[in-house]
């Protein structure tokens, strides 16, 4: 009778044994369950909606404005009038200040300012006009400008009255075009390089396109005479 029992109690211990066992896992089942439901929480949370991020530098000066549109910044030279005014309208006049007030400063994108606030890189869709003239259409690419906002180069898509050019173009210090290499909608495809005595295109030039020498579809080199506008060298094929 003893016998038997120790026998059941011994089974009892067993199975009460097993059961803690079973708590024990199950326990731990639901604390892992829910720290990698946490963690795949976290995981969407990494992604961050704002509408702009302001990037400062160690004097506090921003320096990288990122947002849809980008955000001001009272370190911009764009923006600020006065400094417009000091640096632009002392070279070009009265006048100039009229223009500006019709300038789009905005993009939606990223722009990268100097210590001294004027926009150096800036990478948008649409980008802000050039600091000396407005664009014929809106701009979608990257813009490089020298120490005092002007734009010195850019690569991008020019949307002209809904009809796209793909332009890369190199200015002078003065804002001219330097060089550009552009595929236009009417299919004309080149490369114009341009001095202050003469303009030369390399490419193929469309029916009715400026750069045709007789207005009609041109294949091949022309070199003219800014002054004049004459054709200096023609050479087709």
């Amino acid at each position: 009778m003893n016998e038997n029992f120790n026998s059941l109690k011994k089974e009892l211990m067993q199975l009460k044994h097993r059961s803690r066992i079973k708590d024990i896992f199950f326990v731990i089942l639901i604390i892992v369950i829910y720290f990698l439901s946490k963690q795949n929480s976290f995981r969407y949370d990494k992604i961050i909606r704002v509408q702009g991020i302001v990037v400062e530098d160690a004097n506090g000066k921003e320096r990288i404005l990122i947002g849809a549109p980008i955000p001001y910044a009272k370190n911009r030279a764009r923006t600020d009038t006065t400094k417009i005014k000091e640096t632009w309208g002392k070279r070009f006049g009265e006048k100039y200040m009229n223009w500006y007030r019709e300038y789009n400063h905005k993009a939606n994108g990223m722009v990268i300012l100097d210590e001294n606030g004027w926009d150096k890189v800036i990478v948008g869709d649409p980008a802000p006009d050039p600091i000396i003239g407005k664009r014929i259409g809106n701009s979608t690419g990257i813009i490089v400008n020298d120490k005092t906002g002007l734009e010195r180069t850019g690569y991008g898509i020019l949307d002209v009255n809904g009809s796209d050019r793909v332009v890369l173009g190199l200015d002078n210090g003065n804002g001219t075009e330097g060089a550009t290499l552009s595929l236009m909608p009417d299919g004309t495809t080149g490369l114009n390089l341009n001095s202050d005595n003469q303009t030369i295109f390399i490419g193929k030039a469309a029916k009715g396109n400026w750069n045709s020498p007789d207005k009609e579809e041109f294949h091949g080199i022309i070199i003219r005479d800014v002054e004049k506008g004459e054709k200096i060298i023609t050479q087709e094929n």
